[in-house]
C-alpha cells in the first residue's frame, strides 16, 4: 500500500472507530433506534469508502504491477484474486 493511501485509511478508520465507540454509547443510553440505525448507516457508507480506497490502490499498484511484469501467471493470479475479492466485497 503506498504511504499516502495508508495514511489516509488509517485517519478514516480512526474516525471510524469513534464512531463505533459513539453508537455503543448511543445504544447504553437507550437512545432513539432510528438514530442509532442512522450511524450504524454512517459507520458501514465509512468503511465503503476504505475499502475503495484500499481497492483503488491495490489496482494502481499490485495488478499495474503484475502487468507491467510480462509474467502471464503473475497476471492471472492477480487478475484472480481481484475478481474474488470483489465478488466477496458485491456479494
Amino acid at each position: 500500500m503506498q504511504n499516502d493511501t495508508r495514511s489516509s485509511c488509517l485517519k478514516r478508520l480512526s474516525r471510524i472507530e469513534g464512531q463505533v465507540r459513539g453508537i455503543s454509547r448511543m445504544v447504553e443510553d437507550n437512545r432513539y433506534c432510528i438514530d442509532i440505525v442512522t450511524q450504524v448507516a454512517a459507520v458501514r457508507a465509512a468503511l465503503k469508502r476504505v475499502e475503495e480506497e484500499v481497492l483503488r490502490d491495490h489496482v494502481a499498484h499490485c495488478v499495474e504491477h503484475a502487468i507491467a511484469s510480462g509474467d502471464p501467471d503473475e497476471q492471472r493470479r492477480k487478475i484472480t484474486e481481484l475478481v474474488a475479492t470483489l465478488g466477496k466485497v458485491n456479494g
